[in-house]
């Protein structure tokens, strides 16, 4: 393993800014100076982002601006002692020790337990004030060294030491020991000993404050001479709690940023709920209220979908937006694959099968083998495999995301009745957003059912058979007994009024409405009604009737436009204004977009409605309205710039695609940067599964 902290990454008594911002721009680009980070801009965006989620600033004149980045390469810490000290939210007034911590985005397990030994240290007063009373950046480099595990303390004894003898640089021997046990106020016993309490912490990165209020929370039982065992969940795993201790606690404390795993171990346990800083900050009044619920026969108990991160108090407790908007980054980040993999699958099929590898590519893999060659040789053959896997892998789409909907509002009893509502929402014709729909049904009924107090003869059987099979039925019965015939009659009069338009000549408001429909809901039910118009109307296209092959190519190439905008936006133009995982999506948006397939922009619409789809919707019609302008045909109903041969001319589809996806990227950019820019920090935290690691 590298060593994490070098003395260049040290800063001592150095005039790094005048606010946070520049303080952590500052040791972002030390970081990056010595090779650790690729970008120090998009390490410094990303800990920004996470500081305007959630400040780091803790009492005691500490500050922990941290992230997880694409852009780091090797784990680091970079620290600095800061004369005068900088304001990072703390309540007790600015901060004089800054450590960044900037671990790669698939930071190792090792790796993120070296980090996590850093912040446990923190809540170390001789670490603390040898850190103050260094002398040289070796000492800083020796003392944080020893206290992660990464020197011997012989080692450091013997040089931190010699640069200060008089002086605490170097660190403690050992960690500071624990407070003896107090006998308990009479208000923290239950029953006339000890109150007996478990706890789980965990934050959105799962490096820094999850130990911190770990530590936190253990001292101050021991002060207050309560028996209390806390579970720490980070990124570098958790060890969960034995079972018969959460059977004997008297009550639980949930310190978490995001959803606890397994919560259904906690069933029944009187709970007390808050954000992680809290933990850090308040451990003794939490304690306090833990103790209070576990007399109280009316408090809030913990339920099997008690696994979300909503805090305690009203004050934390996050609104109905961002928790709807939590739900959906869910569904989405297990929606991910199927959208990434099923697309390229399909481009690939079309460049190695033609255009027209969509047509009959079932039934080539079935009647056809390796040696027993369709009459379109190898290319028909492997392109039609190639389709075939990328088609089923994309048919799963709706129902991933309707079950990671489900599964994020009631944990794993959710799962069977979001997926078969979407399923069903698939059977309907109602596309992505009746998978939304019947996500939120499913997890909503799921979590309702959850809460209720079953016989104890019947808690075992409820998260197996009942919730799954009652959720299943409802949310799956009203998919469709009251959408399915709405979406249907919607489809019918969007395709009836879309050829009538056709035919009365008015051929570019038609490129105009199909490209506002193909940007709508990607592929949704007005999608498929623009698509399905499109791939209808070739059947009667001929040499003198070209109106067909015109409105596939507007089709096609409005279509194109979402992802590949998003793309443009998310790794191009705007990068800090879009979250680590986003600008990830962006990379594979670019070959989506390039192979027409729309859904490539859905995890960015899912995230972001408000903004991402009426962008789409005004490039998408400049794109149609350019492409009927420049009487751009096409011959093939899908494929996108791997069908160019069959698209005339191709120089007015590129033109018209380029125009459409850069007034949208333009368009994105500015509404996220000047249109409720907080909205992207918070959406940092929820935009990663909250199982089965914090990220």
């Amino acid at each position: 393993m590298t060593e994490t902290i070098t003395t260049d990454l040290v800063s001592l008594d150095e005039p790094l800014g005048d606010d946070k911002q520049a303080v952590i721009r500052a040791l972002a680009a030390r970081v990056a100076a010595l090779g650790r980070a690729t970008d120090a801009d998009a390490l410094a965006a990303d800990a920004w982002a996470r500081e305007q989620k959630d400040e780091t600033g803790l009492p005691g004149g500490i500050a922990i601006p941290h992230a997880k980045s694409a852009a780091v390469t090797e784990p680091s810490l970079a620290f600095a002692r800061l004369s005068p000290g900088v304001a990072f939210g703390a309540p007790d007034g600015p901060a004089d020790l800054v450590f960044l911590i900037a671990a790669p985005a698939d930071a190792a397990e090792a790796h993120l337990a070296v980090l996590s030994k850093l912040a446990r240290s923190l809540m170390q007063e001789d670490f603390t004030a040898g850190l103050r009373a260094a002398v040289t950046p070796d000492d800083v480099v020796h003392i944080v060294r020893r206290a992660i595990g990464e020197e011997d303390a012989a080692d450091a004894d013997a040089t931190a030491v010699s640069a200060a003898p008089q002086s605490t640089a170097a660190a403690p021997q050992s960690a500071a020991p624990a407070p003896q046990s107090a006998a308990p106020a009479p208000d923290l016993a239950v029953d006339g000993r000890p109150a007996r309490i478990v706890a789980v912490t965990a934050c959105a990165t799962g490096i820094a404050h999850t130990f911190m209020a770990a530590d936190a929370l253990t001292a101050a039982g021991k002060s207050a001479g309560v028996d209390l065992v806390v579970e720490p969940q980070g990124s570098s795993g958790y060890k969960a709690l034995p079972k018969d201790v959460i059977d004997q606690a008297d009550a639980v404390i949930f310190a978490t940023d995001v959803d606890v795993r397994e919560p259904q171990r906690f069933a029944g346990k009187p709970l007390v709920r808050s954000g992680v800083k809290r933990g850090i900050e308040q451990p003794n009044e939490m304690i306090r209220e833990a103790v209070a619920a576990a007399k109280d026969p009316a408090a809030q108990r913990v339920t099997a979908a008690a696994g979300s991160a909503a805090p305690d108090s009203a004050a934390e407790r996050p609104g109905v937006g961002a928790q709807i908007q939590r739900w959906l980054l869910t569904g989405v980040s297990y929606m991910i694959p199927f959208v990434a993999g099923g697309g390229l699958l399909m481009a690939l099929g079309f460049l190695l099968g033609g255009y027209e590898v969509s047509n009959d590519a079932a039934s080539v893999i079935i009647e056809n083998s390796l040696w027993q060659l369709p009459a379109g040789g190898l290319g028909q053959y492997l392109g039609s495999v190639a389709f075939m896997i990328g088609n089923t892998s994309m048919a799963f789409l709706v129902p991933a995301l309707a079950g990671y909907i489900a599964f994020a509002i009631a944990d794993r009893p959710g799962i069977a009745p979001g997926f078969v509502a979407g399923a069903v929402a698939l059977l309907m014709n109602a596309g992505f957003i009746g998978g939304i729909v019947g996500g939120l049904m499913a997890g909503g009924i799921a979590w309702w059912l959850g809460r209720m107090d079953a016989p104890r003869w019947l808690r075992g059987l409820m998260p197996v058979v009942i919730i799954p099979l009652v959720a299943s039925i409802v949310a799956s019965g009203l998919m469709v007994l009251f959408l399915g015939r709405p979406i249907a009659w919607l489809m019918e009069q969007m395709t009836n009024g879309l050829n009538d338009l056709a035919a009365t000549g008015l051929i570019v408001l038609v490129g105009i409405i199909l490209g506002l429909m193909m940007c709508f809901d990607l592929g949704g039910p007005v999608n498929k009604v623009a698509y399905a118009f499109a791939v209808a109307g070739l059947g009667t296209a001929s040499a003198t009737n070209t109106t067909p092959y015109l409105i596939m190519a507007a089709v096609m190439c409005a279509g194109m436009v979402p992802p590949l905008a998003m793309a443009l936006a998310s790794t191009v133009l705007g990068r800090q204004l879009f979250t680590p995982v986003e600008r990830e999506n962006g990379k594979a948006a670019w070959l989506l977009g390039a192979s027409f397939i729309s859904e490539g922009a859905i995890p960015f619409a899912a995230a972001d409605p408000l903004r991402v789809i009426p962008a789409s919707m005004v490039g998408g019609a400049v794109t149609g309205a350019l492409s009927m302008l420049f009487a751009v045909e096409s011959r093939a109903p899908h494929g996108g710039i791997f069908v160019f041969f069959a698209i005339d001319p191709i120089w007015g589809f590129l033109v018209a695609l380029a125009a459409g996806t850069v007034v949208t990227a333009l368009i994105v950019v500015a509404l996220k940067k000047w249109v409720a820019p907080k909205e992207l920090a918070e959406a940092e935290a929820a935009s990663v599964a909250p199982v089965p690691a914090t990220v």
